[in-house]
């Protein structure tokens, strides 16, 4: 598109901007190909969308967003929350490349209560209006499996998928099943059971897959005090078996308090690409729903039009007609019914904390499975972080790693490991000898290590490492600080060690730690058997190499047998070897 162009685009759009209504409604944004590319509401239209083309953009995003933009339609609509519901909807419908995407859990299996004249329930993952009533879908797949073992439980309803109607009945077309025999139904196909009695079990179970199980506890109550004061006492057991099957449920149930009834609970976990919105629904005091949804972003979205967006998604898919919101932060008031609430202490407090509980465990998952399947990602995003923490002006994809080891002073050496993209990288790991230090000086044993190592890399220009770790403590840091910035003028950066990351730096600082140890033990049980192998008259530098290669230790040497010495420096030394041994 040429400038001429663009800006005839741009005077056209702003030709239908200037004759917007000042309503609430909804917008639509075509390309060039007539096809909604985003979707937005507003309480005021003309202004909404005006700002998108009176002003410069700090988003890249949202400039792409307005430079792909050729055709504007709108929806008026009477008041904001109809505007968010109409929003909600055509979004699912036209599914814009630049709005919020839904990753949807229709994998999540539902419980489905059919309309059928002898009704059944039973889990299923299609849904189909049309069929049903469904309760879900439900993430955590136990909950689900336990409501329809209770509703099995206390209520004889079918199980087979028989069409039976009030003809097929009276035509006697049915036949009683094993499912009769065991005593799991009482044979409404063959009218042993009544309709009526039948429907009064299903307005049962609807109170349980609603989360109402107080108003059913108390109607049983009511029944079996009936049932006493008339003298039948056997089926008043029967009821008293089926209440504690109840409460023994409601007690495994996710209880906050009493007294709150009907409040829907909302979070958000935000990252950089996508976000995490739970939702809580609490009746009677129980939580009779839990869900969790993951939101692909398109534009920069804020996590106040995010919560927003998902408060409208989640009320609409579980049909919620909750007046109260419990949410962690301000969002705009879209209906007048709707009473937000933003809780300091309390009940309601708890139920938050226990939403944020869930999404963040939720995230954790998701990354989880995220990593198994592409460990790259993984690193890239560790990498990502630590950059954030530490500001570094580019990815640490090479740390390198310092640590000294000493006992007393005797046989000083030092360390480095590297690790690539946050992997290690062995064949880079390098130890050093410590030349220019006497005694056990740790910091300036790190001074010369540091030194050697990156005055060499600069003279022979090869590529310094993106980020240099000590293993120690602040004077280690402050000894390399003086090397790196004062002598060799790069730059240094502290970490505290709460960091989130610290994970991975404890990894790095673990490894040159046992890569410095393994080094310093080696050189010492070298050194000790070189000590006492020069005690011996006629036992020469070549001969106590041959020694040491083989033996490894003063100690197997002295559990060696003349024969044994005798094969590695023959007859003569191995006799001097066993005599002074002896000795």
């Amino acid at each position: 598109m040429t400038s001429e162009e663009n800006a005839a685009r741009l005077k056209r759009l702003k030709g239908i901007v200037a004759s917007l209504p000042e309503k609430p409604g909804c917008y639509q944004y075509l390309d060039d190909g007539g096809t909604i590319i985003y979707v937005g509401k507003a309480k005021n239209l003309k202004r909404r969308v005006s700002s998108y083309f009176n002003r410069e953009h700090d988003s890249r995003k949202t400039a792409i967003l307005v430079s792909k933009i050729h055709d504007i339609k709108y929806i008026v609509v009477n008041t904001e929350e109809d505007a968010l519901l109409l929003e909600n909807n055509l979004i699912k419908q036209w599914s814009p490349r630049y709005n919020i995407l839904l990753k949807d859990g229709k994998t999540y299996p539902s419980i489905c209560l059919t309309n059928e004249y002898f009704p059944r329930i039973f889990q299923t993952r299609k849904i189909n209006r049309k069929y049903g009533t469904y309760y879900g879908p439900y993430s955590h797949v136990p909950t689900l499996y336990a409501l329809l073992e209770l509703i099995k439980n206390l209520f004889p309803i079918r199980r087979c998928a028989e069409h039976i109607s009030e003809e097929s009945i009276q035509s006697g077309r049915h036949k009683l099943c094993l499912e009769y025999h065991i005593k799991n139904c009482m044979g409404p196909c063959t009218g042993l059971q009544s309709h009526e009695e039948y429907m009064k079990f299903i307005a049962q179970a609807k109170e349980i897959l609603s989360g109402n199980t107080a108003a059913l506890e108390r109607q049983m109550v009511e029944e079996m005090q009936q049932l006493a004061s008339e003298m039948k006492f056997e089926e008043a057991e029967k009821l008293r078996r089926k209440y504690e099957i109840l409460q023994n449920y409601r007690s495994k149930s996710e209880v906050v308090s009493s007294t709150l009834h009907d409040i829907d609970v909302f979070n958000i976990e935000d990252n950089e690409k996508v976000c995490y919105i739970n939702y809580l629904h609490v009746v009677h005091g129980c939580i009779n729903q839990a869900f969790t949804f993951e939101y692909t972003k398109r534009l920069d979205e804020t996590p106040e039009e995010l919560l927003l967006y998902g408060i409208t998604e989640m009320r609409s898919r579980f049909g919620s007609k909750s007046k109260e919101i419990v949410v962690p932060f301000h969002v705009e008031q879209f209906s007048d019914d709707l009473e937000i609430i933003i809780p300091q202490r309390g009940d309601k407090r708890k139920l938050l904390e226990l939403s944020k509980l869930n999404v963040l465990q939720y995230k954790k998952d998701r990354l989880q499975q995220s990593d198994k399947l592409n460990p790259e990602q993984k690193q890239a995003r560790v990498l990502k972080e630590l950059k954030e923490a530490l500001n570094l002006d580019r990815l640490p994809m090479q740390i390198e790693c310092f640590d000294n080891s000493n006992i007393s002073g005797s046989d000083p050496v030092a360390g480095c490991v590297v690790f690539k993209k946050a992997k290690p990288s062995k064949k880079d790991y390098r130890t050093y000898n410590i030349k220019t230090v006497e005694g056990p000086d740790d910091y300036a044993s790190m001074q010369e290590v540091v030194r050697r190592r990156y005055s060499r890399m600069k003279e022979e220009g090869t590529p310094l490492p993106d980020l240099i770790i000590t293993d120690g403590g602040i004077g280690q840091m402050s000894s390399v600080r003086e090397v790196i910035e004062d002598e060799l003028h790069l730059s240094t950066i502290q970490m505290k060690t709460d960091s989130a990351l610290f994970r991975l730096l404890t990894q790095i600082q673990d490894e040159v730690h046992r890569f410095a140890i393994s080094f310093h033990r080696n050189k010492r049980s070298k050194h000790q058997v070189a000590s006492e192998l020069d005690n011996i008259p006629g036992i020469g530098p070549k001969s106590k190499d041959l020694m040491l290669r083989h033996f490894h230790s003063f100690n197997r040497i002295k559990s060696a047998t003349l024969d044994e010495i005798a094969s590695i420096i023959g007859q003569t030394k191995a006799s001097k070897i066993i005599e002074y041994l002896n000795n």
